[in-house]
Formats: structure tokens, C-alpha cells, sequence
């Protein structure tokens, strides 16, 4: 992250809820001075205003970044404040679902440099994924550094086209809901077969918490993990059959929950 350019010139954000927050913890843990943030929040919470951050003051004349942050609902509203800066270097990054690019120049100029990102919610862990993907005022430059803003939160990566958007919003974005029900399922089906339910529960987030862990540092890809744990005729092999079943199992049921998502994300979209 260009450190220099945004101390001298300063970053905004514009809404500090819960994504706002984890990416401005992550930027003042690698060193950001806070005096070089500025926040637009309605209600700014207790740990915001422990910060140091300005908040809700008047902005510098054209900062470094603006981060945008907040609600889909709440953009109308809240994008007139930034239209005075369109006319500057600023780059313009957003992490608001269902908003599109088009929409962002509508209100701030067809001139203005644009950014569209979506992250998830594992951002607040600093485990998130986000992908980017800029109009075309975006540069390399712009890019690497909305990466570098964006890396403080966890990984990145770069899209061919913003119709990739609603895909990855049905995949990454909505996804750490349905890991979050495939926790809540399992410890379930423990329970039935007569755990505790508290025992049951911590066995399926430590094991679902575990695989994920090993899925993204293994060498191996998670079809050979998964062959690596299947004991011919054995106790895995025997849930699997149940789970693999092309009408009933997984492959069915989580091509119709991300078709659902995505189709969503592109009416969103549509307004």
C-alpha cells in the first residue's frame, strides 16, 4: 500500500459498519496513521471512536482513496457527498454488493476511476476473499493498490469481466452462509445419533474450520483430499455415497444454491 501517498493526501471511508470495520482494523494494524483516515458514518460505533480516525469532519480536497462501504440501499444518499472529488486522481473503491459499476459513474462521472470489489464476511477474521474488477480509468497501478488495501483483510482476485460478479457473490460472497448451515446440519445430525448437542457442536466447527484449513494449504486439490480419506467400504465411503448422488447429494443441491445466489445478485444489479 502506498502509505506516503495516503498519509499525504488521506483515505475516506465511507461507512464503518462491520466490513468497514474489520478493513479499517487490518490498515491501522499494518501501520496506517490514523490522523490520514477520514470516516463518513451516521452512527459511528464505540471502537470507531477510539480510533483516532476523523469522523464525519470535512473532507480533504482529493484524498488518496475513497472506500465505499456502505449499504446498497443507503448509495443514493450517500454518493452526492463524494461527487465533489470525482474530478480529482481519487480512486474510487467499492465493496457494496449489487451495485454496479455503471451506477458509480452515473452519479461521479464516466471520467472517474472506479473500482468494484466484493469481499466476505471471513474479512472480519482477516480471512476474507475479494474479487476486483475496474472500469476503464483503471490502470495496473490502481489495482495494486486497491489490492494492497484490500489484502489487510485477506486474499484477492482479479476478474476478466464485472459479469464475473454475480458468480463470485453466489460463490465466495453468499458462501460462507451455506458453510455456516452445513455447520449447523451437521451438528445436528450428531445430535441425532445421540451426542450432545454442545459436543456436537464443537466437533462440526472444528471440523469444518479444520478441512478448510488444510483444503487451502495442502499440495494435494480437495477431490485427492477428499480420496485420501476414503477407506474402501469404510464409515466415509458410506456418508459419501449419500452426499455424492447426483439428484440428491451436493452436486445438485449446491449448483441450484449458487444459481439461486447468482441470479439474484444480477436482479440486484438491475435495480
Amino acid at each position: 500500500m502506498d502509505m506516503t501517498r495516503i498519509s499525504d493526501q488521506g483515505l475516506v471511508l465511507l461507512g464503518c459498519g462491520k466490513m468497514g470495520s474489520a478493513m479499517l482494523a487490518g490498515w491501522l494494524d499494518r501501520g496506517l496513521n490514523p490522523g490520514s483516515v477520514w470516516v463518513i458514518d451516521p452512527y459511528p460505533s464505540d471502537w470507531l471512536k477510539a480510533q483516532g480516525v476523523n469522523i464525519n469532519a470535512p473532507l480533504p480536497e482529493a484524498p488518496a482513496i475513497v472506500l465505499i462501504a456502505v449499504k446498497p440501499q443507503m448509495m443514493a444518499e450517500a454518493l452526492p457527498a463524494l461527487r465533489p472529488l470525482a474530478d480529482s486522481d481519487t480512486l474510487f473503491v467499492s465493496v457494496a454488493a449489487g451495485t454496479p459499476i455503471s451506477a458509480y459513474e452515473a452519479a461521479l462521472g464516466a471520467n472517474s476511476t472506479i473500482i468494484r470489489a466484493m469481499p466476505n464476511t471471513p474479512a472480519a477474521v482477516g480471512r476474507g476473499i475479494t474479487a476486483l474488477i475496474g472500469n476503464a480509468q483503471v490502470g495496473e497501478d490502481e489495482l495494486n493498490t486497491a489490492e494492497a488495501l484490500l489484502s489487510a483483510v485477506g486474499q484477492t482476485v482479479r476478474l476478466d469481466s464485472e459479469t464475473q460478479m454475480d458468480a463470485v457473490t453466489g460463490v465466495s460472497g453468499s458462501g460462507p452462509a451455506y458453510v455456516f448451515h452445513l455447520i449447523e446440519t451437521l451438528a445436528a445430525a450428531g445430535e441425532a445419533q445421540g451426542l450432545p448437542a454442545a459436543l456436537a457442536m464443537q466437533l462440526a466447527k472444528a471440523t469444518v474450520a479444520g478441512a478448510g484449513a488444510l483444503a487451502e494449504t495442502a499440495a494435494e486439490d480437495p477431490a485427492q483430499l477428499r480420496v485420501n480419506v476414503t477407506s474402501p467400504n469404510g464409515t466415509t465411503q458410506a456418508a459419501l455415497e449419500v452426499l455424492m448422488q447426483e439428484d440428491t447429494g451436493f452436486p445438485n443441491l449446491l449448483r441450484r444454491a449458487v444459481k439461486a445466489a447468482t441470479d439474484r445478485s444480477k436482479e440486484l444489479s438491475r435495480g
